[in-house]
């Protein structure tokens, strides 16, 4: 018999939901799996499962069947998200991958490229 592992909720309004450090409009990298090596802007982001939509990648055909017969079915282009783990920044100064920080300025959180010091939030 295997024993699976508990999952835990967190407690609060926040509950499932993990912070990351991407934010929608970023532009990234794929660093692994089938899409290595392609660029997209993120357009979609889903904390709770840790996965981001890309623009233009991860994509599928998906067969769809008619309805109604005033309705066609055909083939839908869908976009999948991708684990967070797969992805990288590309520092808008240097375009070069980079790992993002976050540091306090005034009170304010702000995120910077770590390799080029350059802040990504205005």
């Amino acid at each position: 018999m295997i024993q699976q592992k508990k999952k835990y909720k967190r407690s609060g309004s926040n509950s499932g939901k993990i912070k990351l450090k991407f934010r929608k409009n970023d532009i990234v990298r794929v660093i692994s799996g089938k899409e290595k090596g392609k660029e997209g802007k993120i357009t979609e982001i889903d904390r709770v499962n840790l996965r981001v939509k890309i623009e233009g990648i991860n994509k599928i055909k998906k067969g769809i069947k008619r309805t109604r017969e005033d309705q066609k079915g055909g083939f839908v282009e869908k976009e999948l998200p991708l684990h967070v783990s797969k992805i990288m920044l590309i520092d808008p100064q240097t375009q070069k991958l980079t790992r993002i920080g976050i540091k306090t300025i005034d009170g304010k959180k702000i995120r910077y490229a770590k390799k080029s010091n350059t802040e990504l939030d205005k």
